[in-house]
């Protein structure tokens, strides 16, 4: 896959030669449901800044009710902001209403599916919502490339949950959006669902497609996206390409099994935060960037003991996001 193309400091969607390069661009979004009878007025987002580059695979991450879905509903056209400017793949949401629509396809986190329509006439209904003609329709590509071909003539009320969830993809690339919103995916799915769904995924971000991807499945955050923003209390309070967000708690632990049991843990390991977590096991915390590894090794080596076995392990993106999340609660 080609690299991204740069972000413009101003967050436009395009360039001096009017290539798109920003898939969305938020700038100042705020959402502020009104108070009705006794439940009082709530602002979902405040003030919210976002650009996804062009071709990347990026997750929004959040507590529930942080906002997160508050800002999919308004790309989507399915949720009016009250304030701020929204771009989906150059087009504005306000002015090109329809034209940033057919950008975007969205995964939903709810099963809603018409019951009495097999996936054929799903797919079929679906692209014909967005105009796209018959003879350019990909409803069997589409039902194949979901695993859905021996089930295209079967009542959508007949199928499985993960069949349903396959179907939902399959109706969001209907009209060959450029950008595709999964908004909770794996949810309920079993793992061999799940490792065939970002198969297909990630042949779809590798062609070009953009995804944008929220999910509580945090592991699978840090394997899949690129690029990672966290919303919390309706403001994104960080947006980082993701190894460069993963790298910044700075902190590793290597667990060494010694040959011989010990009780002390000696001088030469009284600088680093080391613990005998058993007679055998030795834990030492530290800092990557102030400390090497080996410095740990040799402090081990030094205080005479003789090193069976190791393993690290480091910071992840699950921590990043509760030491984050945690802070601004």
């Amino acid at each position: 896959m080609n690299e991204h193309p740069p972000t413009l400091g101003d967050g436009s969607p395009s360039n001096a030669n009017g290539a798109i390069t920003s898939a969305i661009s938020a700038r100042g979004v705020t959402k502020t449901y009104p108070a009705t009878g006794k439940t009082p007025e709530v602002q979902a987002l405040k003030s919210v800044d976002l650009t996804i580059p062009v071709g990347s695979f990026f997750g929004l991450l959040g507590p529930n009710g942080a906002g997160k879905s508050t800002l999919i509903n308004i790309l989507a056209g399915l949720v009016k902001k009250t304030d701020g400017s929204v771009a989906v793949w150059g087009h504005d949401i306000d002015s090109e209403t329809r034209a940033a629509r057919a950008a975007i396809g969205v995964v939903p986190q709810e099963l809603n599916l018409d019951p009495f329509f097999t996936p054929s006439e799903t797919m079929e209904f679906q692209a014909g919502l967005y105009g796209v003609p018959k003879s350019e329709r990909r409803t069997a590509e589409l039902l194949a490339a979901v695993r859905l071909t021996d089930q295209a003539d079967a009542y959508a009320r007949r199928l499985s949950g993960g069949m349903r969830r396959r179907l939902l993809l399959a109706k969001a690339l209907a009209h060959q959006p450029p950008i595709l919103v999964l908004d909770e995916p794996t949810a309920g799915v079993d793992v061999e669902l799940r490792h065939q769904l970002w198969a297909y995924i990630r042949e779809l971000n590798a062609g070009g497609v953009t995804v944008l991807l929220t999910t509580h499945y945090l592991e699978e955050a840090e394997a899949l996206c690129d690029h990672v923003a966290i919303i919390n209390h309706g403001e994104v309070i960080v947006h980082e390409p993701t190894a460069q967000l993963v790298a910044k708690l700075d902190r590793k632990v290597v667990t060494i099994t010694l040959t011989d049991p010990q009780q002390v843990i000696p001088e030469s390991l009284a600088q680093f935060d080391a613990e005998l977590t058993s007679p055998q096991t030795l834990a030492v915390q530290y800092a990557p960037s102030q400390t090497a590894v080996g410095q740990v090794l040799d402090a081990v080596r030094q205080a005479g003991w003789t090193i069976a076995d190791l393993t690290t392990e480091q910071s992840d993106l699950e921590e990043v996001f509760l030491a984050l999340t945690s802070a601004k609660d």
